[in-house]
């Protein structure tokens, strides 16, 4: 569903990019601000409780993820130090958002328990990325998972949105139950998916020993 998505946002910022390719913007200076501004809208709104203005801010920065690859294929400038910096930079974008709202709960609303799951969504999520990172680089197939990073960052934004909009807060507690429990069982499913694949290997290195 996602990828459906995807291919309808990148056809709508397309003549944008094309746009900043002949202003001789790089791909990964896009990718630089992109983080920025999420990270902006998320550290300065979310901890004062203007959590719909966040999500918007974030929302008009998060479709430099698009951006940035769209440019880099378009350009030819694909690279290996491109897509280590874009996925490092999509870990913090990430961390930002949940580190936004662990401080609403805080501050603005206090909370312990959404605090902690904030942080939990926080932690898992890092995991989750990091498992795939790291056993793709052990040569395993780990594309697994009910919670992509973009199922997880269209939930949190838009339950945060309609939580503030509609007055509504359930909707903001629900989405970091979801997004807590979904993580946890992705990063579950990745280890599990990966120690399969190294019995495999390993059993499949024994028969020719």
């Amino acid at each position: 569903m996602m990828e459906r998505f995807r291919a309808f946002w990148t056809k709508v910022i397309s003549p944008v990019a094309h746009l900043l390719i002949r202003m001789g913007v790089s791909p990964d200076a896009v990718t630089l601000v992109g983080t920025l501004g999420v990270s902006a809208g998320a550290l300065v709104f979310f901890p004062q409780g203007k959590l719909a203005t966040g999500v918007l801010v974030i929302a008009a920065f998060v479709f430099s993820d698009l951006l940035d690859g769209y440019m880099a294929r378009t350009t030819g400038r694909v690279s290996s130090f491109g897509a280590f910096w874009d996925s490092t930079l999509d870990r913090v974008a990430d961390g930002a958002i949940f580190i936004g709202l662990a401080l609403y709960f805080a501050w603005e609303e206090p909370s312990r328990l959404y605090l902690v799951l904030s942080l939990v969504c926080l932690l898992m999520g890092g995991v989750t990325s990091y498992a795939r990172a790291r056993g793709e680089t052990l040569g395993f197939s780990v594309k697994v998972g009910i919670a992509e990073r973009a199922d997880r960052l269209v939930a949190i934004l838009v339950m945060t949105f309609f939580s503030a909009v509609l007055d509504l807060p359930v909707l903001l507690y629900i989405a970091l139950w979801g997004l807590a429990l979904a993580s946890t069982i992705t990063v579950a499913q990745r280890v599990w998916v990966v120690r399969k694949q190294a019995a495999e290997e390993a059993a499949l290195r024994s028969e020719h020993d």
